[in-house]
């Protein structure tokens, strides 16, 4: 296991498949890397930044993006697993 992937584990308290979280989390990843665009911060800094900042985000923010999440799985599950794109 990477020290990314130990990181990962010990930031969500759990193991993470990197594919999963990458597949579900892109929603929240767009805005928040507008966010923090073009800044530097300590590690300290930035964790507060980004923990402030999920914080701040209406909950239409978050609705918006298990709807999307809905449509993906609903997709999934109705071409039979066969999602990767060739």
């Amino acid at each position: 296991m990477s020290s990314d992937e130990n990181r990962l584990r010990l930031s969500l308290g759990c193991k993470v498949d990197a594919v999963a979280l990458t597949s579900q989390t892109f929603y929240v990843f767009g805005p928040l890397k507008q966010h923090l665009g073009g800044r530097h911060f300590a590690d300290d800094d930035v964790q507060h930044e980004v923990l402030l900042w999920i914080r701040q985000q209406p909950k239409e923010f978050y609705a918006a993006g298990i709807g999307a999440l809905i449509k993906r799985w609903d997709k999934c599950i109705n071409i039979g697993g066969d999602y990767v794109e060739k």
